[in-house]
């Protein structure tokens, strides 16, 4: 199989088998902003806006690039952004200016 058809039947984040750095193991107790984003998927999907199927395709969606740039808990907000100005319930505009709103708190 050459390299076109591996990057065809391989997902982006299906990296099972290539070689990587070692897996870091140990615990670490998650950030504020990462438990606010679990909680905001637990939330999404007990209010069926997006399910964990949705999630993981989007997840994939943001490509091999951006899914090795960021972490795990930014590739979820990031996909969540993406489904949620698919589905029309969130714009961009909607949150740039949340976002600057929150910044100007600080």
């Amino acid at each position: 199989m050459n390299n076109s058809e591996q990057l065809l039947r391989r997902l982006p984040n299906d990296i099972g088998g290539l070689p990587a750095d070692a897996i870091d193991r140990t615990e670490h107790a998650l950030e504020p902003w990462e438990k606010r984003c679990h909680a905001l998927a637990d939330v999404l999907d007990f209010h069926k806006i997006i399910n964990t199927e949705e999630k993981r395709r989007g997840v994939e969606a943001l490509g091999a690039e951006m899914i090795g740039k960021l972490t795990y808990y930014e590739r979820w907000i990031a996909t969540f952004a993406n489904i949620l100005f698919q589905k029309g319930i969130l714009t961009p505009s909607d949150l740039a200016r949340k976002m600057d709103e929150i910044e100007a708190r600080t």
